[in-house]
């Protein structure tokens, strides 16, 4: 087979076992990359092979996967109330359901709020604030089926992006990239491109199994998940449209991808993330990720290190036990703490004044920085940490094509928004907490916005 096949095991070079190992890296891990990183035009705009089947998922199940889901949250409530509080062997001594179920008191209360918001959501009962369309309804008719079946596909699908080699090839193919500039290891790129053509929602998931598994430090997952996880081109499309911006779309994307990639700089390097700790999940072996020898290129290493790691696949029962496991993570772990914390950032936004009032600082900056209608475009500025569309829905009315444009590009910049992605950090095991989250916020919009106009000024 030529040493084009051959690896570096101990010092030695032994030879890969066949071309059959290489198709088992080649065919999955294209497969994996059609499903969840080539968009395509369907009749409802630009998407990915995922999205577009849980969007056929939806269609199909329709008005009962609301039901469904509010099922779901009821039982992750009930196991972990059981784990908890009775510590049952059989939950216990089992691996996944001790990490699934046996969760801390605050999250157990999480859970059980989530459900609470849900069940008043859905029966129609309770206070109006927590069930009206703009809030409970807004996330379990119109996210939670989205979350659903995403969950429930990219859950299965994501061992072929994990499992055969890909993250491998391509971390030996950047390392050379990632290390100096975002000081991550190279396979985090996978992390970014699968978020920038599909969505920011696999990205956070790609990146929770990675860490959990070993690839990553508790700062580099934390690093890879808020800033690495970005916004899908489908959403910025809709947002862009919302405010009626479509014919400055290339101007508002190139600006959007070149302030991201000033805060993806200048984020690591800064706290709450420069200090996470530079060690891996608890209780699982750390992973370090391998320089390349000097005999080898970047691309003959990452195939060799890619066929190493698609030979380890013995089993299809095995990916398929694992792709089971991952779904019940996604759905009894993070469901429930997106509605929770989704409902009571949303009752926040629309019924109180505190993002109102929290944006009043932004308005004499946006003033002192030229941006027409600076009052009406303030509170747009903070009002995104609940929700990413919030800003384009109250800043749709501004009649200034500058000041839409600036809402449109800082909101999709500042990435943290409690009722999708805010929620889905803190359902997860990733080291991120309620206040990092703050602060990346605050942090990616003081980074951010100064570009942002900047740029808009050169433009109008």
């Amino acid at each position: 087979m030529s040493g084009f096949s051959k690896e570096l095991t101990a010092g030695k070079e032994v030879p890969a076992k066949s071309y059959s190992d290489y198709l088992k890296f080649i065919i999955p891990s294209l497969i994996g990359v059609i499903l969840f990183m080539i968009p395509f035009q369907a009749e409802d705009g630009i998407t990915i092979p995922v999205a577009y089947l849980a969007s056929q998922i939806n269609a199909l199940l329709g008005d009962t996967i609301p039901p469904i889901t509010v099922a779901v949250i009821a039982l992750s409530v009930i196991g972990s109330f059981i784990a908890v509080v009775f510590k049952p062997n059989f939950i216990i001594t089992n691996h996944f359901l001790n990490k699934l179920l046996n969760v801390n008191k605050f999250w157990l209360t999480a859970r059980f709020l989530g459900l609470i918001f849900a069940a008043i959501t859905l029966f129609g009962i309770g206070p109006e604030m927590i069930y009206s369309e703009n809030t409970g309804a807004l996330l379990i008719y119109d996210l939670m089926p989205i979350l659903f079946t995403t969950f429930l596909l990219a859950g299965f699908l994501l061992p072929l992006l994990l499992n055969f080699g890909l993250l491998e090839f391509f971390g030996a193919l950047l390392i050379k990239i990632m290390r100096p500039v975002f000081n991550l290891p190279g396979r985090s790129s996978l992390d970014c491109l699968a978020s920038w053509v599909g969505d920011g929602t696999i990205g956070v998931l790609l990146t929770t199994k990675q860490y959990e598994d070993g690839y990553y430090t508790k700062r580099e997952a934390a690093v890879v998940a808020t800033t690495f996880s970005v916004v899908s081109i489908t959403f910025t499309i809709v947002v862009a449209q919302y405010l009626n911006l479509g014919e400055y779309f290339i101007h508002y994307y190139a600006t959007v991808v070149f302030a991201g990639l000033v805060a993806a700089v200048i984020m690591p390097r800064i706290p709450p993330l420069s200090r996470k700790s530079d060690t891996g999940y608890d209780g699982v072996e750390f992973k370090v990720e391998q320089a390349i020898p000097s005999e080898f290129s970047p691309a003959r290493w990452g195939l060799n290190q890619a066929v190493k790691k698609a030979q380890t696949n013995t089993s299809v029962s095995q990916v398929i036990k694992e792709g089971i496991g991952n779904v019940l993570d996604m759905w009894m772990g993070v469901l429930p703490i997106v509605m929770a914390i989704g409902t009571t950032a949303l009752v926040i936004a629309e019924y109180t004044p505190v993002f109102t009032i929290i944006g009043k600082p932004f308005e004499p900056i946006l003033a002192f920085m030229q941006v027409p209608e600076a009052a009406e475009a303030a509170q747009t500025m903070v009002v995104g940490f609940a929700d990413m569309f919030l800003p384009a829905v109250i800043g749709s009315g501004i009649e200034s094509e500058m000041t839409r444009f600036i809402i449109a590009c800082v909101s999709v910049t500042q990435l943290v928004y409690m009722s999708e992605m805010g929620g889905l950090l803190l359902g997860s095991k990733l080291p991120i907490s309620f206040k990092d989250l703050v602060l990346i916020f605050l942090l990616r919009t003081i980074i951010t916005l100064p570009i942002v106009v900047l740029i808009a000024h050169i433009i109008f």
